[in-house]
């Protein structure tokens, strides 16, 4: 019987990986995962100016008329004073170097976001270096995006982002708490996985008086635009330290669309 119950224990865990790499492939599926196809450095080969010429599955990145990132200013921009119903729960989740950033995945039911009525899954979280999005031209020295796609086929816009800013000052607690141990162990290495376990969303703490909201796109190939951004305008504080390691797990590479 005992041998019996050790077995089950080692089993259990890998069929819970295997089921998370299985699912990953699906979920990551809306952004290009492989970090040898595009760059960030604005003058190469492979930089954002040259995305939309890289593959023809990627051309919105050149003449998209809905991209992102954007100035908080931009004439696409709505302020709104609340954010829709947020229903997040503690479930399972990995966390992933994928070269170009440090991203957590989730799986099973983590919670949703509504908008205009329609159910929003969340399905991960990843973290940019320096911000993407900018205010008044002010670029923060980190951007986190949860993202959340719906499987109604009836629903135009597949994609919702959540995003957070973040600036200099006291450590990020959810940071501290959940990534930065399995981040030190998967510097430099690519595709390096970790097993977090149960981790609830709502200990990130995205909770803001005011939102920004506008319709753009995922700010890697494909580029894909009809994503319903909406950006706290409450900025957190993060770290020196953990902005360093975030940005040396992928080769201290700003990791931001220029």
């Amino acid at each position: 019987m005992k041998s019996k119950s050790k077995l089950i224990n080692i089993i259990t865990p890998l069929l819970i990986l295997l089921f998370v790499l299985a699912g990953a492939k699906s979920i990551d599926a809306q952004e290009v995962d492989d970090e040898r196809e595009f760059e960030y450095a604005a003058n190469s080969d492979k930089g954002p100016r040259k995305w939309g010429e890289i593959k023809k599955e990627w051309a919105a990145c050149n003449n998209g008329s809905l991209q992102s990132p954007i100035d908080m200013s931009n004439e696409r921009v709505r302020m709104i004073s609340r954010s829709e119903k947020r229903s997040y729960r503690a479930a399972n989740a990995t966390v992933r170097n994928r070269g170009h950033d440090i991203q957590m995945q989730w799986f099973g039911d983590a919670g949703s976001i509504f908008i205009n009525g329609t159910e929003y899954p969340l399905r991960n979280a990843h973290w940019h270096s320096p911000s993407e999005h900018t205010i008044n031209g002010r670029r923060y020295d980190l951007e986190l995006h949860l993202v959340h796609l719906t499987t109604d086929p009836n629903v135009k816009n597949k994609i919702a982002v959540i995003g957070v800013f973040y600036k200099i000052g006291k450590p990020n607690q959810f940071l501290s708490k959940v990534l930065m141990t399995n981040i030190r162990s998967m510097i430099d290495k690519k595709d390096e996985e970790k097993i977090l376990g149960k981790t609830d969303p709502e200990d990130i703490k995205i909770r803001s008086k005011r939102y920004y909201r506008y319709v753009g796109s995922l700010t890697v190939p494909p580029c894909t635009e009809g994503v319903i951004w909406t950006i706290n305008k409450k900025v957190k504080t993060v770290s020196r330290d953990q902005v360093k390691l975030l940005r040396e797990a992928v080769h201290d590479v700003s990791s931001y669309r220029q």
